[in-house]
């Protein structure tokens, strides 16, 4: 089954809710088709059937229930968990969810986690590769991936769109095509080095767009651990292999040849991001995949994601039996 590991859908009421907590970029959500009104929902369908994309896995990233105060974190995550849960009950062929989390808030967090994954089931976590300015490596976060690893869960992670942390991509009018895959690469860097993928070998990590620049830096990343970075359990030539990476690139084969290359084409999963890619752009993502990667290796990435779907779910949204 052809299934979009890198897709949006946000509801009026849950931006609205974010707004109302300070959030103060949910207008980059808006007015896009990502909403669930019966006709967006319809012109969504009948873009993802003319691109052959026949499941999505939804995320709210990077409208994320991040706020300093544990009640707002957690009436938020439990609002977008609800209505996806919804969403996906409604239309089970068509999508499936990665749950939102009350970060930082961890007790919240692992009990949100637990409700997602064993009541609204849900296909895993999604994340932004940082947490209000904190990177995912800080060990803050470990019972959360700890816990995953123990289900052998997923973590979907996508930029948090806070410039990775610097004035020269905010103030610069760069935040989304430059400080977006910086974003990606830093926060697989972070994981690399922290030794998570090793740490955690049932955990399946989901970078967005390609690792960002990763597919370009892991042999300068090699040449320098042993004066940067000594202490680390393995390479990034090998630690990123241990990860796996959405397709999302613009239609851009060469990023697309560069980390088949680099981490083999059985690392990546077909992307589109919904719904920043619509129309052709999103009958694009899927064909630059077939045009440049060889018939058995395409498809392969094409149906990967489907891999990820909640244990006992078939194509229609049922149970196996």
């Amino acid at each position: 089954m052809r299934t979009d590991v890198h897709a949006h859908l946000w509801s009026e009421e849950y931006l609205r809710l974010l707004d109302s907590y300070g959030r103060d970029d949910t207008g980059t959500a808006r007015g896009l088709g990502a909403g669930d009104g019966e006709a967006e929902l319809g012109t969504r369908f009948a873009m993802n059937d003319a691109a052959g994309i026949e499941h999505q896995i939804l995320s709210v990233s990077p409208q994320t229930p991040y706020f300093p105060d544990e009640t707002h974190a957690v009436t938020a995550a439990r609002l977008a968990n609800d209505h996806y849960a919804e969403v996906v009950r409604a239309w089970p062929e068509r999508f499936s969810a990665f749950a939102a989390l009350p970060l930082p808030h961890l007790d919240a967090s692992l009990k949100e986690l637990t409700r997602a994954l064993d009541e609204l089931g849900m296909a895993g976590a999604g994340v932004t590769t940082s947490v209000l300015g904190r990177s995912l490596g800080d060990p803050l976060f470990a019972p959360v991936l700890e816990e995953l690893d123990r289900r052998g869960s997923v973590l979907s992670l996508h930029p948090a769109g806070r410039d990775a942390g610097t004035p020269l991509i905010a103030e610069n009018r760069m935040r989304w095509m430059v400080g977006a895959p910086m974003e990606d690469t830093i926060c697989a860097m972070h994981l690399m080095l922290e030794g998570i993928p090793s740490r955690y070998p049932r955990l399946r990590i989901v970078h967005s767009h390609l690792g960002g620049a990763l597919p370009m830096l892991l042999p300068r990343a090699d040449e320098h651990i042993p004066w940067e970075a000594p202490d680390i359990p393995e390479l990034p030539t090998v630690a990123a292999r241990r990860m796996y990476y959405d397709t999302v690139a613009h239609g851009h084969e060469p990023a697309l040849r560069a980390a088949a290359e680099s981490f083999g084409p059985d690392r990546l999963m077909l992307g589109t991001d919904f719904p920043y890619q619509t129309g052709a752009g999103l009958r694009r993502a899927v064909t630059f995949i077939e045009e440049t990667l060889m018939p058995e290796a395409a498809e392969e990435v094409l149906e990967a994601g489907a891999g990820l779907l909640p244990q006992g779910r078939d194509r229609e949204g049922g149970q196996r039996v």
